[in-house]
């Protein structure tokens, strides 16, 4: 695992978004007959990110036309035109704002399902006829959950229907007028195995309220008490995180990654 430490919030989208765009202008100059396939969450996490790899895109430095998108989540229940389905978050947010992204290559589940298991079953074969995720890019919440799987969810899992937590739907409640009873009580996600499965995982953690969520990632046992722990398994994993981030790693383990990754101080 390699965690790359920056300044600030700003500064960790900066490297991440430096990141993914130079995985896709690679591939794109070694296997343009292949698309590149990325992963992508929603949330605070990555629109600074998002903020970042628009700019390119907008500046002829990046294009996406070659670029097919899987997101992590969706809630159920939720149409599209709502405001707070991740659906809309996306469009809003990034696909909305790049020149060359192509409608049909945007894969996003869908919350308003008769079939939720049909729909996820579907979801996973599909990403599985492309060969894969080449790159996911994720966030995780304060319990360490990696897209919707709260807690105790298997590490092993697969695309399926989840259940949120009372924690979780509290914390999202900022979005549905603070009231907890708005948010809706499942949703669809990717599993702990889908993420892991791709080739690559860069996982972005800011903030002090995330510090005791990337300490169980980077030191903890592998657990899933901590979902986010999986990644210690994964040979492809990053964490982009921010100084605040870092209150509860032991001091050795900060100063470690600060050394070997210097590099990629911005």
């Amino acid at each position: 695992m390699r965690v790359v430490i920056q300044d600030n919030y700003d500064k960790m989208c900066q490297w991440a978004a430096n990141y993914i765009a130079d995985k896709i202008c690679k591939h794109n100059e070694e296997e343009s007959s292949r698309p590149f396939i990325l992963g992508l969450p929603t949330g605070s996490s990555p629109i600074g990110v998002y903020k970042e790899l628009i700019k390119k895109n907008k500046a002829g430095e990046l294009s996406f036309a070659n670029v097919v998108t899987f997101n992590m989540d969706e809630y159920l229940g939720l149409p599209h035109e709502h405001d707070q389905s991740y659906w809309y978050f996306m469009h809003d947010n990034f696909f909305n704002h790049l020149v060359d992204m192509k409608p049909e290559n945007i894969n996003i589940l869908n919350g308003m399902t008769d079939d939720p298991e049909a729909e996820c079953a579907a979801y996973e074969e599909k990403i599985e006829s492309y060969g894969g995720i080449d790159l996911f890019m994720g966030g995780i919440g304060v319990d360490g959950h990696l897209a919707f799987n709260e807690p105790f969810t298997s590490l092993t899992s697969r695309t399926g229907l989840r259940d949120l937590t009372t924690d979780t739907r509290i914390v999202n409640s900022r979005f549905f007028d603070n009231d907890p009873n708005k948010v809706p009580a499942q949703a669809l996600s990717v599993g702990i195995g889908t993420v892991t499965d791709s080739k690559e995982v860069l996982v972005l953690i800011s903030g002090h309220n995330k510090a005791r969520a990337l300490a169980a990632t980077v030191e903890g046992n592998v657990s899933h008490k901590w979902t986010c722990s999986a990644l210690q398994m994964h040979n492809g994993a990053i964490i982009a995180c921010d100084e605040e981030a870092c209150g509860e790693l032991t001091v050795d383990t900060y100063k470690y990654f600060l050394d070997i990754e210097k590099k990629e101080r911005l």
